[in-house]
C-alpha cells in the first residue's frame, strides 16, 4: 500500500474482471481497511452481467438470456454491466469525511454531470431515482453498500457499449427507461481517456487533495 495522506485517493487501474471475485475482493478491502487506509477507486470493466441490488424485484429482470444475473449486496435494483462501460467503485470511509450517503451519491452525480459538461453535454441528477440522464435518457447508474462507516460498489458509466442488454430489464427498476452512451453524445469512446478526466472531477467534487494512479 503506498503512503497516502488521509485526504488523498488511491486510484486501480484494475481493467476487464469478471464481477463477482471483484465484488468479493471489494468486500474483503472494506472489513480489512483501518481508520488509516486512504479511500480508493477501482477501474474496472466487466464481461456481460446483470446485477441485482438488495431489494431488487425479480420482475424487473426480464429475457436475460444468457447473461448471467448475479444477486449483489449493493442498494438498488437490476442493472447491466458489459464491455465500453466504465465502472468506479468508490471505497470512501464516510465516517472519516462525517458524511452520509447522499453527500457521496451527490457528489458522484455531481463528477459525472462535470464530465458531460466538458464535452458540452448537459446532463441532471433525479432526486427521486439516482444517476445520471442526458434528455431523459440514463447514462450513469449509481448503486451503493456501507458497512463500518465505508462504502463500496460505485457508480457505472455508459461510455461506448451495446446497449441493447438494456432492453431485457427495466433499467433499475423502470420500465421502459432509455438509456444513453457517451460515444452516441459526441463523446470519447476511449475507457481510460474518460477515466482520467472522471478522476479529477472526483477529487474535486469528494474533496481530495490528491490522487495517485497504481
Amino acid at each position: 500500500m503506498p503512503t497516502l495522506s488521509q485526504n488523498s485517493l488511491c486510484v486501480r487501474q484494475l481493467g476487464r474482471r469478471d464481477y463477482a471475485s471483484t465484488w468479493h475482493a471489494m468486500q474483503q478491502f472494506t472489513a480489512q481497511r483501518t481508520a488509516d487506509s486512504p479511500d480508493e477507486i477501482w477501474w474496472v470493466e466487466h464481461p456481460p452481467v446483470y446485477t441485482q441490488g438488495l431489494n431488487g424485484k425479480p420482475e424487473h429482470v426480464l429475457t436475460p438470456g444468457a447473461i448471467p444475473v448475479v444477486q449483489t449486496d449493493r442498494g438498488g435494483q437490476v442493472t447491466y454491466h458489459g464491455p465500453g462501460q466504465l465502472l468506479a467503485y468508490v471505497l470512501v470511509d464516510l465516517t472519516r469525511k462525517g458524511w452520509g450517503v447522499r453527500d457521496l451519491v451527490s457528489g458522484l452525480e455531481q463528477a459525472v454531470i462535470d464530465l458531460l459538461h466538458d464535452y458540452g453535454i448537459a446532463g441532471v441528477a433525479r432526486r427521486d431515482a439516482p444517476g445520471v440522464y442526458v434528455d431523459g435518457a440514463k447514462i450513469a447508474a449509481l448503486g451503493l453498500r456501507v458497512k463500518r462507516g465505508c462504502s463500496y460498489h460505485g457508480l457505472s458509466l455508459n461510455v461506448d457499449m451495446d446497449l441493447e442488454p438494456f432492453s431485457r430489464i427495466n433499467p433499475c427498476g423502470y420500465a421502459g427507461l432509455p438509456v444513453t452512451q457517451l460515444r452516441a453524445l459526441g463523446g470519447p469512446g476511449d475507457l481510460t481517456e474518460v477515466a482520467e478526466v472522471l478522476r479529477k472531477h472526483l477529487c474535486a467534487r469528494l474533496g481530495y487533495n490528491s490522487s495517485q494512479i497504481i
